[in-house]
């Protein structure tokens, strides 16, 4: 029992220290830094410095990466964030990233969409989209 404890509790600290990054379609050029990348996934932001349209594409809530960036990019917890989001629907005035499940799913998604930008656990990063900031 002890053994399993320590285990779940090496493999949670782990978890809790992931790498995430931001990614985009390989031929974005864009600078992106954090305050940036927190405007266009608070719908603030709707282009990418060069004009070009923007699409922010986030993880279920569930996601590790996804607690991470909300808590270090957004700088808001999941219920801060739904309550942010309800307001501005209800106000017509935005609507909220659509919801991707998995990591590979991300990564598949903005590798063929050049307007899409989203978040991974940094691990789970291959050479079909670009890592546009780290944290």
């Amino acid at each position: 029992m002890k053994k399993t404890l320590c285990i779940a509790a090496l493999l949670l600290s782990q978890l809790a220290f992931a790498e995430v990054a931001v990614i985009v379609h390989p031929s974005n050029n864009n600078a992106l830094d954090e305050a940036t990348v927190a405007k266009i996934f608070l719908g603030r932001e709707k282009s990418f410095a060069d004009g070009k349209s923007v699409v922010p594409v986030s993880l279920s809530e569930t996601a590790a990466a996804s607690t991470a960036f909300n808590d270090t990019v957004l700088k808001k917890s999941s219920s801060q964030l739904k309550a942010y989001w309800s307001k501005l629907v209800f106000t017509g005035k935005g609507t909220p990233p659509k919801e991707i499940t998995s990591d590979e799913e991300m990564i598949k998604l903005v590798a063929t969409n050049p307007s899409l930008i989203g978040y991974v656990d940094a691990s789970k990063v291959d050479a079909s989209v670009k890592v546009a900031l780290k944290f």
